[in-house]
């Protein structure tokens, strides 16, 4: 992994945590799996900052629990 993937990857993972952080426990495996996708997929097509990917990962879990309520 060269320092850009480095630098990335750590921003994809504060950004997962920022999304989860009023989440009790953390949330749950599969619903941190489905946001850090949307949150890959963000990253791959150019968003790369923390604010950005933050909100990507915010917005996933909103939708995330907004299906589960329906």
């Amino acid at each position: 992994m060269n320092e850009l993937e480095g630098r990335i990857q750590a921003i994809l993972d504060a950004a997962l945590d920022a999304a989860f952080s009023h989440v009790r426990h953390g949330g749950d495996h599969e619903s941190r799996k489905l946001v850090a996708a949307r949150l890959l997929d963000a990253a791959q097509s150019g968003m790369t900052t923390l604010d950005e990917l933050t909100s990507v990962g915010r917005r996933a879990l909103i939708d995330l629990k907004a299906r589960s309520r329906a």
